[in-house]
């Protein structure tokens, strides 16, 4: 029987240079870009000398077994916590220098490497649901300037679904937005700074991306917090009733202006925070990605590395052209139009990253609508 890869069904799988056997657990092949770009990023850790790569929710083994064959790295530690998949680990990456296979709940495998003082220039922490409990000791499990690769696989709470959820696993407000997967991404990001911060140590963001299903992020460990680091954790504020969005540092926590709502129609504003206030991508370390040997890349991995070199994710201030449509009452201004007549204006503007169909900008929410609505052809002050 063949498989819709083209594939034999009961053989085995082949992602760029790696070959193995799924098995029978959890295996997404859609999660390919994710991959691809995991590979980048390790082979960029590895120019600083030898690469140990922690895999601490391995699966199949997969991006272990990448790591090891596309970058180069001297010594991986793949584990899983369900001990059926060990042998189907050991098997994947036979051959692999510097290979431990384990079969440990995560907290129990990074609170040894906690106790031998054990540390990565990478882990991966391929999380199923939210990794918040796990990130102070996947942060002490990292070298200095080493990485995390982190994902979740929570969507109801950090994008505003479950707000008792957010606030027990992340401890903050998550409210309906706009820019739902990066409110979510922004949520994750202020929980692993706060954990850093609480180290001693700081963090800078490499990448960030979802395609709505699940969130990743890579982030930089630092030595030390950089001078004012604190001020990339705030809040974000939406106004249901205009359309209008605010952003504030949490050190310099004010009153909110007011948005276009008629005084007498103000409804409560949407908070959501703490988050990462911050940019989202580092473009020049992913410049040095996507300049590597990218015949790796499977099919989409070079476009989203693209989109996300071009948004550093600031500001914090994102919209659907979908949105300036319904406000406008027609159809959605052309997203590069816009974004080149708001660049003429002065302000910063370009489409999201994160998103597809987003603006992100600075410029006031009246001056956004009136450009919109200019291009095409609303008179000013028509919008709702």
């Amino acid at each position: 029987m063949v498989d819709p890869l083209g594939k034999q069904a009961d053989a085995h799988y082949c992602e760029g240079l790696a070959r193995l056997q799924p098995g029978r657990g959890f295996f997404r092949p859609e999660s390919r870009p994710s991959r691809d770009l995991g590979v980048l990023l390790a082979r960029r850790l590895a120019e600083r000398g030898p690469l140990r790569v922690l895999d601490a929710m391995a699966g199949c083994g997969i991006r272990g077994l990448r790591y090891g064959r596309e970058a180069g790295a001297a010594a991986v530690w793949v584990n899983d916590a369900d001990p059926d998949r060990l042998p189907l680990l050991e098997a994947n990456l036979a051959g692999q220098a510097g290979l431990r296979c384990t079969a440990l709940t995560a907290q129990h495998l990074l609170a040894g490497c906690l106790q031998r003082q054990e540390r990565f220039e990478l882990v991966d922490l391929d999380a199923f649901g939210c990794p918040a409990p796990l990130l102070a000791l996947a942060l002490e499990a990292v070298a200095c300037d080493g990485a995390l690769y982190f994902a979740s696989t929570d969507g109801r709470s950090p994008t505003g679904h479950d707000r008792p959820a957010a606030v027990r696993k992340l401890g903050a407000a998550a409210r309906a937005h706009p820019a739902s997967w990066e409110l979510a991404l922004r949520l994750q990001l202020g929980s692993v700074a706060r954990a850093a911060w609480a180290l001693g140590r700081g963090l800078e963001p490499l990448f960030s991306f979802s395609e709505g299903r699940t969130f990743r992020t890579a982030v930089r460990l630092r030595r030390r917090a950089s001078r004012a680091q604190e001020a990339q954790l705030g809040m974000v504020a939406h106004c249901h009733g205009c359309g209008d969005q605010q952003v504030q540092e949490l050190v310099r926590l004010r009153q909110w202006q007011g948005c276009l709502c008629p005084a007498n129609q103000v409804p409560p504003l949407a908070i959501s925070g703490p988050l990462w206030i911050g940019p989202l991508q580092d473009p020049g370390f992913l410049a040095a990605m996507a300049a590597d040997d990218n015949s790796i890349l499977g099919p989409g991995s070079a476009r989203l590395l693209a989109q996300l070199a071009a948004d550093p994710g600031l500001p914090a201030r994102c919209w659907p052209t979908a949105e300036l449509g319904r406000r406008l009452g027609c159809g959605p201004p052309p997203l590069a139009d816009l974004v080149a007549s708001l660049r003429t204006k002065g302000w910063l503007a370009q489409a999201s990253g994160v998103m597809p169909g987003q603006l992100r900008s600075d410029a006031p929410w009246g001056e956004i609508l009136q450009t919109g609505g200019q291009l095409v052809g609303i008179a000013p002050g028509a919008a709702r």
